[in-house]
């Protein structure tokens, strides 16, 4: 035999163009069926039809092909059982490799191989006679030589189209017309081209400004869903469009952002123009047909419409006109009276923990007396009351939606004697009142439980902690409630849920972001009326955080307030100057003295009195941060 005479194993013979018609068929009437009875099931057949149609080699039963993709235990079983049934029907030597008349034309991927490929699957089905192994031998290698080809074939067909073997063009991403992606990129536009805009905007403000350029909800999601428009905001910032920083979270857009809102607006502004020319003209063409109606000149100079809703809005009460804040319309978040109920919310500590007995106590005395209450997390404060919206349960679902919640200005510190004899020791006390100053309620108040002379028996003196109660309540500006026992602060906080729930009742409530002051205490505080710009309870919770991402100015404060006699308003006064601490040594360094740096913050007004920080604390201070080494 000559050496370049390539050898011969057997005969030659011509592949089918399936090796297993017989499975191929059956699970195509498996499908077939699938598809008739709307069953999911005829994608998992089609899956199973895809993998047969890619395996070159015949399969004596259904229990070889485990080794495909999608062949699991129960298409075997099935197979392995039609396969019984037509031995018993066509004799147990029956052929199952030939391709019988009428059998689906098989989809396979023997014209996308080479030559070199073909031979190598005749020489494999000749080695599955003798070696079971090779069974996944074979497969891994077909698979490889189409994959092969197969790349192949794309990366030429590719070169032929474009000319050269490089990458498409990324698709720019653009958010679809009136969705909350688009509604967000236009409000950050057109807040960044008014002329004192501060290049970002906070979450309440951007949802209520986007709003008008959505039409889904950006607060509550659709029936069904868990996703508001709000949802959007996270495909933007993963996009490069817009950029989320600081905390609380600040929007802005990026320069690619701002590319791309430019143009919508540019589209938004043009199709505005076209839909208001169209309506011009349709009211010019109304007009012509009515110019022979008599006009009414003794009427006033306003429209009929407009002294129509003159006079309704004449006739609305003071409390309608005053719940609207400055906007001419209710915002999106807003509650309408009867559309909310008042309701308690009670710190989870005030209920477990420590003195079991006495905890469940407060529970049943509010339980007793009827009050509507909720027991959850709360970042400050032991109490506070929200208005919660009324939601109805939706037909078809298991849960019922969750309604909007707006924070009333009112919150409560509870203390007992014996806490507040450790608080003042552990410096919690001057911690937890800058805390409640800061977050963002103006009606703070004390709770204090004296449960008779308990406070003779504190580790520090009686007088010590009356002065601390009166402190509280003319320095601070707190307002303190003294009570005896448990009992009593149930009585109290029964009275107040029902005293609010009478002051909030004919009133609408507009939902503000925390970084925004809202109506100012005025006329109306003075008068008895409560304000109805209020934040929402999420956003008071999470702003709220004790150990949450804190600023220079925050750790600031921080650290000024652990020095002797600087309460909070000293502090928050002290930070309206100077924010940082290198502001602070700036300031130092340009004074010409040491006396001059000892009376630089003296001459600073802290509280509602406007009195001096005073000298002595001035040099404090200034020994604090302008004496090197340690201090003395």
């Amino acid at each position: 035999m000559q050496a370049s005479e390539p050898a011969r194993l057997g005969r030659k013979r011509t592949l089918p163009s399936c090796p297993n018609p017989l499975f191929l068929k059956w699970l195509t009437e498996l499908r077939d069926q699938a598809k008739e009875k709307g069953q999911k099931t005829q994608y998992t057949y089609q899956k199973a039809i895809q993998s047969l149609n890619k395996y070159p080699l015949p399969l004596r039963s259904a229990k070889e092909a485990k080794i495909l993709q999608n062949f699991g235990d129960g298409i075997c079983k099935i197979l392995d059982e039609k396969l019984q049934c037509y031995y018993r029907d066509n004799g147990p030597d029956a052929p199952i490799h030939n391709l019988p008349k009428g059998a689906p034309p098989p989809n396979s991927q023997d014209n996308n191989l080479d030559p070199s490929a073909k031979a190598n699957q005749q020489l494999l089905i000749l080695m599955t006679n003798f070696c079971p192994l090779s069974l996944f031998v074979c497969k891994i290698t077909c698979l490889l030589d189409s994959k092969k080809s197969y790349l192949q074939k794309n990366v030429n067909g590719d070169q032929d189209k474009n000319g050269r073997g490089g990458r498409k063009k990324k698709r720019e991403y653009v958010p679809q017309k009136r969705s909350g992606g688009y509604a967000v990129l236009l409000a950050l536009f057109r807040e960044s081209q008014n002329p004192g805009s501060k290049g970002f905007m906070f979450k309440m403000e951007l949802q209520a400004e986007a709003q008008q350029f959505c039409d889904k909800s950006f607060t509550v999601p659709d029936l069904g869903s868990k996703y508001t428009a709000w949802s959007s905001v996270s495909t933007l910032i993963q996009k490069n469009l817009v950029i989320k920083t600081h905390n609380p979270a600040r929007y802005s857009l990026t320069e690619d952002g701002l590319a791309v809102a430019e143009r919508l607006d540019s589209e938004h502004v043009k199709k505005s123009s076209t839909e208001v020319d169209r309506a011009r003209n349709k009211g010019e063409n109304e007009d012509d047909g009515a110019s022979a109606e008599v006009i009414d000149l003794t009427g006033s100079e306003d429209g009929p419409d407009e002294a129509h809703a003159s006079s309704e809005a004449d006739n609305l009460p003071d409390h309608g006109k005053n719940s609207q804040g400055t906007s001419g319309k209710p915002s999106a978040g807003c509650l309408l009276p009867g559309t909310y109920e008042i309701i308690l919310c009670v710190d989870v500590i005030e209920t477990t923990g420590g003195s079991h007995h006495r905890k469940q106590e407060l529970v049943k005395e509010l339980q007793g007396n009827g009050v509507l209450f909720d027991v959850r997390k709360l970042n400050v404060g032991d109490f506070l009351w929200v208005a919660r919206e009324k939601v109805s349960p939706v037909p078809g679902q298991l849960q019922v939606p969750v309604g909007r919640e707006l924070v009333l200005d009112y919150i409560i510190e509870r203390k007992r004697i014996d806490d507040l004899c450790s608080s003042i020791i552990d410096g919690r006390f001057r911690e937890q009142k800058f805390r409640l100053k800061r977050c963002g309620l103006r009606k703070p108040i004390y709770l204090v439980e004296l449960h008779g002379n308990a406070a003779s028996h504190q580790s520090l003196p009686e007088k010590t902690l009356q002065q601390a109660i009166v402190s509280t309540q003319v320095v601070d500006g707190f307002f303190v409630k003294r009570v005896q026992d448990v009992r009593e602060s149930a009585a109290y906080l029964t009275i107040m849920t029902r005293q609010l729930t009478k002051l909030y009742q004919n009133r609408t409530l507009v939902c503000r972001s925390r970084e925004l002051e809202g109506d100012q205490v005025g006329q109306e505080d003075r008068a008895g009326i409560p304000s109805c710009s209020l934040i929402s309870f999420a956003e008071f919770n999470h702003g709220a955080v004790k150990n949450k991402c804190q600023t220079v100015k925050e750790v600031f404060a921080r650290q000024l307030m652990q020095i002797s006699g600087l309460s909070g308003d000293k502090a928050a006064a002290i930070l309206e100057h100077y924010n940082t601490p290198q502001s602070l040594v700036t300031a130092y360094d340009h004074c010409a003295t040491d006396a001059e740096k000892e009376k630089l913050l003296s001459c600073i007004r802290y509280g509602r009195l406007k009195r001096n920080l005073g000298p002595a604390l001035s040099r404090t201070l200034y020994q604090l941060y302008c004496t090197p080494g340690a201090l003395s």
